[in-house]
């Protein structure tokens, strides 16, 4: 008895219960054959008492097991923005030459609903995220994601963003930047080919780091207010922004 796990002797525990109960009803009671009607009955819905049971609760753990994998994602995509995708957001869109028109566009309000953001997906979709690739960026890049490589490499590791298509699909847009970068020794050096090249991957990272913002600060809105609050504060595409509150 002592080897057996403990559902075992719960389900042990509760048919010998169950028997006990039924034998008290017999010797109290008698009338053996009411008794036996009682079993049957109970036996005969409990397959249609299971099924409901087995339902409900994988329903109810589904959603928990759901909202809670979705609580561990948006603490991993927070953590990539405080440390990493601000400042590449600050760094791309600086050398935008249609940030005026992204900026509008991203001027995130503390009043906006669920329709306010997503009014601005189809026009974020639509930006060309072009950006003037110059050396002085091309270097500031160079060092940013040297700096934090490591910590990119973690990110692709951690299980939870499996379920996260797009954003996986931002970090490794972001982590083959890095690379491209990396293996460049001198920019002054590279060919116009090498530099279009370049600011295709730069694109490629601009435009999923800023709908992946935009889709952020809606989470932070609705579930996180003082950390939304903040955000707003820091917000790259804003030129006032300031975190001291005012």
């Amino acid at each position: 008895m002592k080897n057996l796990s403990w559902e075992i002797k719960l389900g042990i525990s509760l048919v010998a219960f169950s028997a006990l109960v039924y034998l008290v009803k017999y010797i109290i009671l008698g009338d053996p054959s009411n008794t036996y009607n009682y079993v049957f009955n109970a036996l005969g819905f409990l397959p249609i008492n299971v099924l409901l049971v087995t339902l409900i609760l994988n329903k109810l753990l589904s959603i928990r097991a759901k909202r809670d994998r979705l609580e561990k994602l948006n603490m991993v995509i927070g953590t990539f923005f405080s440390e990493a995708g601000n400042n590449l957001l600050t760094c791309f869109s600086s050398c935008d030459p249609e940030l005026d028109q992204l900026r509008d566009r991203l001027q995130v309000k503390a009043h906006w609903s669920d329709e306010d953001f997503w009014a601005r997906n189809a026009p974020l979709k639509n930006h060309r995220y072009q950006v003037d690739c110059q050396i002085v960026l091309l270097e500031e890049l160079k060092h940013r994601l040297s700096e934090k490589r490591d910590f990119l490499l973690r990110l692709l590791e951690n299980p939870v963003l499996l379920e996260h298509e797009s954003f996986t699909a931002l970090l490794r847009a972001v982590f083959h930047l890095a690379d491209e970068l990396e293996h460049r020794q001198n920019f002054n050096e590279l060919p116009g080919t090498d530099i279009e090249h370049l600011q295709d991957d730069i694109s490629r990272a601009y435009s999923r780091l800023a709908l992946e913002w935009i889709a952020y600060m809606q989470y932070l809105k609705k579930h996180y207010p003082y950390l939304f609050s903040f955000a707003l504060r820091i917000n790259p595409f804003d030129q006032e922004a300031s975190p001291i509150v005012r």
